[in-house]
């Protein structure tokens, strides 16, 4: 059922004659199985739980609207969870019965939403279009580049000791800051095949789950948020070394999703989740580890300094502050969210000041950048 089929039903049957804003919800349950039009089982009984939150069983109009539209605001999420005794008990069905792809979205729904209500609202309305196509894309193009530079260079680990890689015009490099949109195109360059490796391995395994339950534009730009951070990290607080990879947007999204998981700890309900912590969160130190030996003490001989880890930690700052906020915020607008504001003015301040710590600061201070390749 559309918003049209709505505001038709409701304008047809006089259900609000005295425009007081509020439907009872039996009265338009009803109405619409007289009139035989579609609407999701999951959503009466949603709509059964709204009104159980309300002293005379009705429903706000616009409530309802914003429910049949898939849309719920923070009053509605409050709503469901006064009215939650209202819905079925039951969790979600066995996997026994289930497609192929139900299996994937209820496996989802258990990792990565700590609510039961949010858990059985996703695995009934979630629909497989569009696509968890952004996480896919990013990591299939990361893919490709690596394996055009590898045959190029004739060089599949520690590709940054080659003269010709820091020629790529995807790097960013300290010399070459005016090219704008290499703070961004770092991303697709990697220093080895095991840094690539495990960059793709927690972009599939936690950013495409992550994208099916929040949608693209979120996870996208949690992703791209980190790897902005990230270099503009490197130019503020390690200003002679270039950057490679897309570990900012990957650790953004990590660190989100862990920090998700321990302040829900109890109502998630992914298997082995403290051993799950503790190997991901060793893995995660593993890799900056290895990014600080091979910033201070690289094991061949280098042309210039070798790429910074700093996008690390910036990344994870962001998943930790923007990305926890959207996480949280699951189908709730995040306009009405008052840390969403607190969080866009503090990274709006964070770029404004990158950027003029990139304009005048190398001058200002002398810094001394190795010339660009």
């Amino acid at each position: 059922m559309d918003r049209s089929s709505v505001l038709r039903l409701i304008q047809e049957q006089q259900l609000d004659p005295e425009n007081t804003g509020f439907i009872g919800a039996d009265t338009f349950a009803g109405l619409v199985h007289s009139h035989e039009l579609p609407l999701d089982p999951a959503k009466l009984d949603m709509l059964v739980a709204l009104a159980q939150s309300n002293e005379r069983g009705q429903v706000c109009y616009q409530e309802l609207v914003d429910l049949v539209s898939s849309k719920r605001s923070s009053s509605f999420k409050r709503a469901i969870a006064n009215g939650q005794r209202a819905l079925p008990r039951d969790g979600l069905p066995d996997e026994a019965g289930l497609g192929v792809y139900k299996r994937l979205v209820r496996y989802v729904a258990y990792e990565i939403l700590p609510c039961e209500v949010d858990r059985r609202w996703y695995f009934y309305r979630h629909r497989s279009c569009p696509p968890p196509v952004f996480m896919v894309s990013v990591t299939l193009a990361q893919v490709i580049v690596f394996l055009c530079y590898g045959a190029r260079l004739n060089k599949w680990v520690l590709q940054t000791y080659h003269p010709e890689y820091m020629k790529s015009p995807l790097v960013y490099h300290p010399g070459h800051r005016a090219r704008a949109w290499r703070f961004l195109t770092y991303m697709f360059m990697h220093v080895g095949l095991e840094q690539l490796g495990f960059n793709a391995l927690l972009q599939l395994m936690i950013g495409v789950p992550l994208e099916m339950v929040h949608g693209l534009l979120r996870i996208s730009l949690l992703y791209l948020a980190g790897v902005l951070a990230g270099s503009l990290t490197v130019s503020i607080t390690d200003m002679r070394a270039p950057v490679v990879g897309g570990s900012g947007g990957v650790y953004a999204l990590c660190s989100a999703h862990l920090a998700n998981v321990v302040m829900n700890w109890a109502g998630m309900r992914c298997p082995y989740k403290l051993l799950r912590m503790v190997l991901a969160l060793v893995c995660m130190s593993s890799e900056v580890g290895r990014a600080v030996w091979l910033r201070f003490s690289p094991p061949l001989p280098a042309s210039g300094p070798q790429p910074s880890f700093m996008a690390h930690l910036a990344g994870a700052v962001v998943g930790v502050s923007m990305g926890l906020t959207i996480l949280r915020s699951y189908e709730e607008r995040l306009g009405d969210q008052c840390g969403w504001w607190v969080v866009l003015l503090a990274y709006g301040t964070f770029l404004l000041f990158a950027i003029f710590w990139n304009i005048f600061a190398y001058d200002l201070l002398g810094a001394h950048v190795p010339p660009p390749p």
